[in-house]
């Protein structure tokens, strides 16, 4: 849908939700589950889309009967597409996801081709005049980088999808941005390591790369990268880092990188009291990586891969807990458990009026996963729920 902010602002929701690997399923939980969360919404005008595609489901897309069965069902509902999430490659349900979700990482030409798949399937679903994003891995998971020459392979394969797109925009007129996911344990997961990035191996080996393997100029080179490469803004991935989030917003203008998109989502938050390590032992499940950061009260930070390690370890009474699971935006308050919604409003939120991006998804991926209490009245009442708190805290409209 689209916000009547200045500028405006297209939200949508992300339909990685709904489980399903092939386009067949995924279409039939459009019909199924996202045409009942628009009319629960009872909402006027078009209704935007947050696709999720995995490789097989790109590639099922790609067949032309299936493509324009697809686009005339949005022209008939009143929907459009301007955002795809093309994370997850694979299996992204009912099985045990944890790291493999970062692979093939964009060391790979794997990841390279399926973005550009996704990126030309988005070209043409675009409405006139709307940009695209297509948020994607930060890179690659943290252990898996053994030094600089993998991140200059990340580096290359990035920037072939730079030209991909940039070409894309010269004949097509479409403007889409490749945007990393900063995460907990990823090649870049604070704000300083996306500026440090950004600033540091894209600029001296990317325009490189750009210059002397698609026959760009420098200053071209650097004006795509700048235009067809940037950030997902992940809303509880950063509150996991302990960020202040409209400062983040803050430092990555002023370093020239694009906001692609915001995700919209609400971690966990817990002290590290016995009663609150108990009633973490619910949100335990063996398919999603739960990362946690603890800060003590003298500011510094520990960090768990997962959310089992972290309940193992000890930790004093007034430490902070932020744990890696994303809870419905709703979500105030659980025993003892907490969420960083609060972080979504005040500044933040006048940032994100004030024009900070042009798309935000709301992203609550892990429903099915979420302890029974949390999954009363069904999905599509909590994404509708969902819809309503972001409308009434965060955009105020």
């Amino acid at each position: 849908m689209k916000v009547q902010t200045d500028p405006p602002i297209h939200l949508t929701y992300c339909l990685n939700v709904h489980p399903g690997e092939s386009w067949a399923e995924n279409f039939q939980a459009i019909r199924d589950q996202t045409l009942r969360v628009r009319d629960d919404l009872g909402l006027d005008g078009l209704f935007g889309l947050g696709l999720r595609l995995s490789a097989q489901a790109a590639h099922d897309l790609t067949v032309p009967e299936a493509f324009e069965d697809f686009r005339a069902f949005l022209d008939w509902e009143g929907l459009y597409v301007f955002t795809i999430n093309g994370f997850p490659y694979g299996q992204f349900h009912d099985t045990a996801v944890k790291q493999s979700v970062y692979a093939p990482d964009w060391r790979t030409h794997e990841r390279r081709d399926y973005t550009r798949r996704l990126a030309d399937l988005l070209a043409r679903l675009l409405p006139e005049g709307v940009s695209g994003s297509i948020s994607t891995v930060p890179g690659s998971y943290k252990p898996w980088i053994a030094g600089s020459d993998d991140v200059q392979q990340m580096t290359a394969m990035l920037c072939d999808t730079v030209a991909h797109l940039n070409l894309a925009r010269h004949e097509t007129g479409r403007d889409i941005c490749i945007a990393l996911e900063p995460e907990p344990d990823c090649y870049v997961e604070t704000t300083d390591e996306v500026i440090a990035f950004f600033t540091g191996p894209l600029l001296e080996y990317g325009v490189a790369h750009l210059t002397h393997r698609h026959h760009l100029g420098e200053a071209e080179a650097r004006d795509a990268i700048r235009r067809h490469l940037g950030v997902c803004f992940d809303t509880s991935h950063l509150a996991v880092e302990f960020e202040d989030l409209a400062a983040s917003l803050t430092a990555l203008k002023k370093a020239g990188v694009r906001i692609g998109k915001v995700h919209l989502s609400a971690a966990l938050e817990a002290p590290a009291t016995p009663a609150a390590a108990e009633q973490l032992q619910q949100f335990v499940d063996p398919v999603y990586l739960h990362q946690v950061k603890a800060r003590t009260a003298d500011g510094s930070i520990t960090s768990y891969d997962d959310l089992p390690p972290a309940l193992a370890a000890t930790g004093q009474a007034d430490d902070t807990r932020r744990i890696h699971f994303h809870v419905p935006l709703f979500f105030e308050r659980l025993g003892e458990l907490t969420s960083t919604n609060s972080l979504l409003t005040g500044a933040f939120a006048a940032a994100l009026r004030a024009g900070a991006t042009e798309h935000i998804e709301i992203e609550t991926y892990t429903f099915n996963v979420l302890p029974a209490d949390l999954q009363t009245g069904g999905l599509t009442q909590s994404i509708a729920r969902e819809y309503d708190w972001v409308q009434q805290n965060v955009l105020g409209a």
